[in-house]
């Protein structure tokens, strides 16, 4: 693993705050948030429900923009992005996994792990979808459909699908909150897999303690701000 405080963090909050429009009620659910997160760290987030943990990764991924403060990614200040800048910058260098898998039932896996390739180009890419499924575990499942799979099966095919486009970044809300143990256990290994082997930065969310111990950094929320920052060896 690199010294990742060699180079530059790639994701920078500097005093982000996010407040919803509720009617006539602002609900605030981010609250001055200063987080740097380095190449090359596995990092949960933790907190209860409503402490601003879901807000947190929409901001981190460019689905939301902050209402307050600034977000580097890279270096690049994306809190002034459009949504087709946001749009782009999602597809090209962010992985996404989640919970419910958010495979499309009708087509088979092989299908699903080229989508953001699709997006992205037009075309898929079956050279690396193939390779991808061999990578987690899954070549004689290609053509199969999600429901045909089992949900270990089917979240390593988004993991799959996630890395498509080559990320530098995965974020991950919940990945192991519909499966089993020994699932759960296996998706963990595969993310501290691809964290290790390939530098992947990986950012993930668990209100499971099991799932956040396996992290070298844990961060908690509450209340929209983070009340601790914890790193492990």
């Amino acid at each position: 693993m690199m010294d990742n405080k060699s180079s530059d963090p790639i994701i920078q909050l500097d005093n982000v705050s996010k407040v919803y429009q509720m009617g006539k009620v602002e609900v605030p659910a981010l609250r001055g948030v200063d987080l740097t997160i380095w190449p090359g760290e596995l990092t949960a987030i933790v907190g209860a429900s409503g402490s601003g943990k879901t807000t947190l990764m929409n901001v981190i991924g460019c689905l939301d923009l902050p209402t307050e403060g600034t977000y580097h990614l890279r270096d690049r200040d994306v809190s002034t992005y459009n949504d087709r800048q946001l749009s782009k910058l999602r597809g090209d260098d962010i992985g996404f996994v989640f919970q419910n898998y958010s495979l499309l039932t009708q087509h088979s896996a092989f299908h699903n792990v080229q989508i953001p390739r699709y997006y992205a180009t037009g075309h898929g890419d079956s050279r690396r979808a193939k390779e991808l499924l061999a990578q987690v575990g899954l070549s004689d499942r290609a053509r199969h459909k999600p429901t045909e799979l089992s949900g270990g099966e089917q979240q390593r095919v988004a993991i799959a699908r996630a890395l498509m486009n080559d990320p530098f970044l995965l974020l991950a809300d919940e990945p192991t909150g519909n499966l089993d143990s020994v699932s759960g256990q296996e998706v963990m290994d595969l993310l501290k897999e691809l964290n290790r082997e390939r530098g992947l930065t990986v950012l993930l969310v668990s209100h499971d303690p099991e799932v956040s111990a396996q992290a070298r950094r844990v961060i908690t929320l509450h209340d929209g701000r983070i009340v601790s920052d914890e790193q492990r060896p």
